[in-house]
């Protein structure tokens, strides 16, 4: 198909927050129940290993707008918004004549919890301090009104604060901030048009008291499904749909993701949704139970031992009923999204629009979920938080694709390059990643040129028991996980075949030294190859 000729195909990305590969039924989950999702992946195209960028919301979200690696745009952790300087793909389909737009949670800029002064600027010498604008590598330092459009509080405070567009590429902002029914931005001036005193269905303390639950950050809202955000996710999605058709009459292209707020903690799923799934029946991760354990996860079970807090955003340990619940509870949580998801295409069906639309499902990172008797996330890159779902639904794609599985290594880093290959959009100087589509379509003669799949963190707000900051980097390939750090102690290394729930640490095991040390230069090799190509030179010959 000649794509100067042919019509140019819509793009809906969906994308969730914080969800696992495994936790959904196309990806052999036997408990929960997607039906709508499982769908797209009958129609489409799923990848089994699809890993994200960083395992940080901020950092990978960066790297899916920019189709480049945190090294590179700079967001190495939550607290630092992507640069306004950066392209990213949907400006370039913005500047290609398609309608852009986000609804839900964007999270490039910061919320109101996430500040760069936790990390800030250090007199390394004792000398006298340069002058504010000159304490970083970089003068501008992504400050001021235009870094300031997700900060929480001003949403709060100024009825009339809104998101300045265009943002990044889109056209049209409704926000979503925040997670679980504490969420703020568009969707609480929504609310409010709809409930007399929206707080008093918020949060914990205006909670429905459920004593079959215990688990920390678990609360039964008294938020009701038809005003929760997932809710609002896919009713503003339907109609930004129905508004874009008729100003552009059908003609004009679009790019629309709808961004949902959940499966991320706090876990309270509303209505019928909190107690779908008994936590009775959900079985506890095989590497629940582990004894011996590296360095960061053995941290995480000695805070929670200490009496650590687990009610904000640092990795816990759990017991065994608490995982259940959690568990039970997130599953309730993305059957409602997938609900959700079911309307959104349905109003594509209604509109003429599914058979021009090209469909992708994918999360920003995943969620240890007991794996290892933990949960939430961090600079820990176990399986269970970097291996996210990837879903390709396309009207184009071969019948003799359509349900199948792409077995090759891809990630978040791939997908702009992936999306701007479809629409016959080229990319700009210094994009990463690979396009996808010819595995998709089942047309690639090699796989891509690289050793794997590289994911880059470092630590922020928690420090995992080490006595310095340090920074992590894993290679992931087709059979093992190689985790490298400046920190000796926090190097591991994984068989995925012989051992897929990485339960045993072969970083210091002397047969598997051969292996390892091969591993950690194809590593080495890989990181040169994702150094930076851009800028342009300034002069042409």
């Amino acid at each position: 198909m000649n794509p100067a000729t042919a019509k140019r195909p819509n793009i809906l990305l969906i994308m969730t927050d914080q969800q696992r590969a495994d936790h959904l039924g196309c990806y052999g989950n036997p408990i929960l129940r997607t039906p709508n999702i499982d769908g797209l992946a009958r129609q489409g195209v799923r990848a089994s290993r699809f890993y994200v960028a960083s395992p940080t919301c901020m950092s990978n979200r960066a790297t899916l707008m920019t189709g480049r690696m945190p090294s590179l745009h700079g967001v190495l952790h939550n607290g630092i918004p992507l640069s306004r300087e950066d392209t990213t793909f949907v400006e370039l389909l913005r500047d290609a004549g398609y309608a852009t737009a986000l609804i839900g949670k964007s999270h490039l800029q910061n919320f109101g919890y996430n500040n760069p002064p936790i990390r800030s600027w250090e007199n390394l010498n004792g000398g006298v301090p340069p002058s504010d604008a000159l304490k970083d590598a970089r003068k501008h330092h992504r400050r001021g009104r235009e870094y300031d459009n997700e900060w929480t509080p001003y949403w709060k405070a100024d009825a009339s604060f809104h998101v300045q567009t265009p943002f990044y590429g889109f056209d049209e902002v409704r926000l979503c901030t925040l997670h679980g029914d504490r969420v703020q931005g568009d969707y609480a001036r929504w609310l409010a048009q709809r409930h007399p005193d929206p707080d008093s269905l918020r949060g914990r303390e205006h909670a429905i008291p459920d004593p079959r639950y215990s688990a920390p950050q678990a609360w039964r809202t008294r938020m009701p499904v038809e005003l929760y955000p997932s809710t609002y996710v896919a009713e503003q999605a339907c109609e930004w749909l129905e508004s874009h058709v008729h100003r552009a009459g059908g003609d004009a292209p679009f790019f629309i993701q709808c961004s949902f707020p959940d499966p991320h903690h706090p876990f309270t799923p509303p209505g019928k949704y909190w107690d779908m799934y008994d936590p009775a029946g959900i079985p506890l991760p095989p590497s629940f139970h582990q004894k011996r354990m590296p360095a960061l996860l053995q941290a995480v079970h000695d805070r929670t031992r200490a009496g650590g807090s687990r009610e904000a955003y640092v990795p816990f340990a759990l017991s065994e009923r608490e995982c259940r619940e959690i568990t039970a509870l997130t599953y309730g949580s993305i059957s409602l999204i997938d609900d959700c998801v079911g309307r959104i295409l349905a109003q594509l069906d209604r509109l003429g629009l599914r058979e021009n639309t090209v469909i992708v499902v994918t999360s920003d990172h995943g969620e240890m979920m007991g794996d290892h008797g933990i949960a939430l996330k961090g600079v820990m890159h176990y399986q269970g938080v970097t291996r996210v779902p990837f879903i390709w639904s396309d009207p184009a794609l071969p019948a003799q694709r359509r349900g199948a599985v792409l077995g090759s290594l891809a990630g978040t880093i791939d997908l702009a390059q992936t999306m701007l290959a479809r629409v016959g959009v080229a990319p700009f100087n210094g994009i990463q990643g690979v396009n996808l589509l010819p595995s998709i379509r089942g047309e690639a003669q090699t796989e891509p040129e690289r050793a794997g799949i590289v994911v880059e963190s470092e630590p922020l707000q928690y420090a995992f028991g080490r006595p310095r900051r340090f920074k992590v980097r894993t290679l992931f390939t087709e059979r093992h996980r190689l985790t490298l750090s400046d920190d000796p102690a926090v190097c591991e290394f994984y068989d995925l075949q012989d051992d897929p729930h990485e339960v045993e640490d072969l970083w210091n095991d002397p047969a598997a030294r051969p292996v390892r040390d091969q591993l950690i230069s194809m590593l080495a090799v890989e990181m040169i190859r994702l150094s930076e190509s851009s800028p342009l030179p300034s002069a042409q010959a």
